[in-house]
This record gives structure tokens, C-alpha cells and sequence, in this order.
């Protein structure tokens, strides 16, 4: 790491909002409001999944209509998650994704769940999101990993390094330096002073300039406790991936919390968990649904990733004892079933773990499928239509 001094920083103010005022308070843009009668502000993650017979075109659309669906409503936030050499994920550009759909949106906060720090060099990622604060004011998040989102020799590729551990181990010093081109802050002597993000602060700073200094807030995304802890030391939100990490949750948020110190972004803590549900009419049409992602699963842990298969071709696997103890222990985190059902799995767990949001990805073969699900579950919330 480069020192106490960036480790510590945080940052200067909360500017992930547009153009506010010094009166506004900490966390603004970031804090969401409960609605109807869910328990915390419900979100979306979105893997713009591609399904058997499908192709990436169908996937992105599904992507606007699930996010158009999110705004109308009201849910507070949609995020997309970097990965790559999956084809059955159709995320490997977030920022990309994310411009298509700041312009089939008006008010939905969007951002990474995440973009993975190490894969990037951090201007790049500056430049990336003063783009999308420039064509989304005050609605875009910017969530950092530290994992590559891929396998190590996808992750060789994309870093043009064998030494991958480099890149994690790295995270905070690279953290820091994405801080401070975000915020325009190098101190004089440095070797990056004299270069700027632009989109960014420089802008105001310049003559005649009116661009706005705020900039997207940023986020720690984890599925241990490193990131917990580094998000608490610096006063910054956290995002746990609960979806995929179940058994670490209560153990991360704990320790995000016993870590955490006040900053200008935030004066307590705030953590959302991503959740992977699935609401049908019935139970028996969930399960068909979210059978075929544990299916999808398999294959990607056996090295043998591919499309998303359909509800039909995962009722016909024949499955071995061990994928059936997979399926078994997979399935047991996916909240699934009637809109009733999904509800009370969610209330549940928001209750068991204290989350400040839920984060929900929906995960099966066909768009129509999660663009309905999220559809029920706002309905079993009565979330207002906008």
C-alpha cells in the first residue's frame, strides 16, 4: 500500500449525486429509501445472462427492460457485474452496458457490482465513470472488486501478467490512486500530478469551466473479509455477495462494521448483500427456473462454461450424486418460489443480517422469466407503480 495517508483518505465529499449543495449530508446517493412494505431499499443485479437458443442481442435487451422495470418500480439502484469467457454472461463491459442504459433511463441509480480493480489501470476506470457521471448526473455507482472475474489464464490475458496474485495484493495502493485521479487530488511532485480524468474535476478548475465536481461514489465489493474491512477503515459503503458467499455474510458485515470510522461519505455504516431470488406464479415453475442456474454452475466449476440451459434440458440431466449435493447446497441460497414466498425469504434475511439493502439477482434461462419475477416480488411488496 502507498501509506496511512491514501489508505485512510476516503474521500473528500460525497459525489455521487449531481450538483448539490455543502448542505446536503453524508451519504446522499448512496443511502436508499425503503418502499411499500419491504423492510430495506430493494436493488438489482443484473448478469445479463444469455440462455440456451438466445443470443447477446436478446440478453442486453432484457437488460433495458429489466432496468426500465427497476425505475417504474422503485427499486433504487441497478448494477452489472464484470466477467469474462463465460457465454453465458454477457457482462464483460460494464461501463459499455452501462451508457446503453443510462439512455433507456431517467432517475434508476446505475453501477458496477462490480468492475474488478486489478484487470483495469485506474485512470481508465476514472475516465470510464466521469463518462457515465457526465451522461447520467448524479446516478451512477462505481463498486470495485478485487477478484479478476474470470479464471486465472483469462485473467493473464487481460492483465498481460502471470504474477496474477500481484493484482489483489495491490488493491489498496491501486484503490488510492483511482481516489485520487477521481478527485483530481495528486499532490504536487508526484508523477501523475499533472494528469487529469476527463471527464472530472479538472473541468471546474479550468477556465470558464462549469463542470460539476461531484463524481460517483465508491464502493467496496466483497466476498470475504478483506474488502469488509478495508470499506470500514475508509468509511465507505460495502457490498457483500451474499448470493454466492452465504456462509461469510454475517461474519464480513460484522467485521465491516466493528471496523468502520466515519468519513465524509459516510458517518455510519452502510451495507447492502446481493441476493439471488426468483419469484414465479407457482412453486413448482421456480424451481424449473432456477434448477437450470445450478445446472449452469456445474459446468462452469468443471471447467465446461457455456449458455445458460433451458428449464427442459435441466429436468432431462441426469445428475450424479455429487452434482445432486451440489444442486442440493446451491439451491439452499436461492430464495425461490411464489411472490409470497420470496417476500417472507427476503424480510427473513434482512432481518437475520441487518443488510441496509437487498440487492437482487435473478437468475434463469429466459429475460421474460426475471423481467416477471422482479415484477411479482414488487408487487408482493406493493411497490408503487411510477
Amino acid at each position: 500500500m502507498s501509506g496511512d495517508h491514501d489508505e485512510n483518505r476516503g474521500t473528500d465529499e460525497n459525489r455521487g449525486t449531481g450538483n448539490r449543495g455543502a448542505e446536503e449530508t453524508p451519504g446522499d446517493g448512496i443511502r436508499g429509501t425503503a418502499r411499500g412494505t419491504a423492510p430495506v431499499p430493494l436493488s438489482v443485479l443484473d448478469l445479463v445472462t444469455v440462455g440456451a437458443g438466445h443470443t447477446a442481442s436478446e440478453a442486453v435487451r432484457t437488460a433495458v427492460g429489466i432496468a426500465r422495470t427497476a425505475e417504474r418500480r422503485g427499486f433504487h439502484r441497478y448494477w452489472v457485474a464484470e466477467h469474462h469467457s463465460m457465454p453465458g454472461v454477457a457482462s464483460s463491459s460494464p461501463a459499455v452496458l452501462l451508457a446503453h442504459l443510462a439512455a433507456h433511463t431517467d432517475r434508476i441509480r446505475l453501477g458496477s457490482g462490480g468492475v474488478m480493480l486489478p484487470n483495469h489501470a485506474p485512470l481508465v476506470i476514472a475516465e470510464q465513470f466521469g463518462t457515465l457521471e457526465a451522461m447520467a448526473p448524479g446516478r451512477v455507482d462505481l463498486g470495485l472488486g478485487r477478484a479478476p472475474g474470470t479464471d486465472g489464464a483469462t485473467a493473464a490475458a487481460l492483465r498481460r501478467t502471470e504474477r496474477l496474485h500481484e493484482g489483489a495484493d495491490e488493491f489498496p495502493q491501486q484503490l488510492a490512486e483511482l481516489t485520487r485521479f477521481l478527485d483530481d487530488d495528486f499532490p504536487d511532485g508526484h508523477p501523475y500530478s499533472r494528469i487529469h480524468a476527463v471527464p472530472g474535476p479538472v473541468q471546474a478548475t479550468s477556465p470558464g469551466g462549469v463542470q460539476s465536481p461531484h463524481r460517483p461514489p465508491l464502493w467496496l465489493l466483497g466476498s470475504s473479509g478483506f474488502s469488509a474491512q478495508l470499506a470500514g477503515r475508509l468509511g465507505l459503503p460495502f457490498a457483500f455477495a451474499h448470493h454466492f458467499s452465504a456462509a461469510n455474510t454475517i461474519p464480513a458485515l460484522d467485521l465491516y462494521r466493528e471496523s468502520f470510522r466515519p468519513s465524509a461519505v459516510l458517518d455510519e455504516p452502510y451495507a447492502l448483500i446481493g441476493v439471488a431470488a426468483l419469484a414465479a406464479e407457482d412453486e413448482k415453475a421456480a424451481y424449473r427456473q432456477v434448477l437450470t442456474g445450478a445446472l449452469s454452475m456445474i459446468r462452469l466449476r468443471t471447467g465446461r462454461p457455456g449458455l445458460v440451459p433451458s428449464p427442459e434440458e435441466a429436468e432431462a440431466h441426469t445428475f450424479s450424486e455429487m452434482e445432486r449435493d451440489f444442486v442440493g447446497s446451491w439451491l439452499s441460497n436461492i430464495i425461490h418460489g411464489t411472490p409470497d414466498a420470496v417476500r417472507d425469504g427476503l424480510d427473513a434475511l434482512a432481518k437475520r443480517t441487518g443488510a441496509d439493502e437487498l440487492m437482487i439477482t435473478a437468475n434463469a434461462h429466459g429475460g421474460d422469466v426475471r423481467l416477471r419475477s422482479y415484477e411479482l416480488i414488487a408487487d408482493a411488496y406493493g411497490l408503487p407503480e411510477a
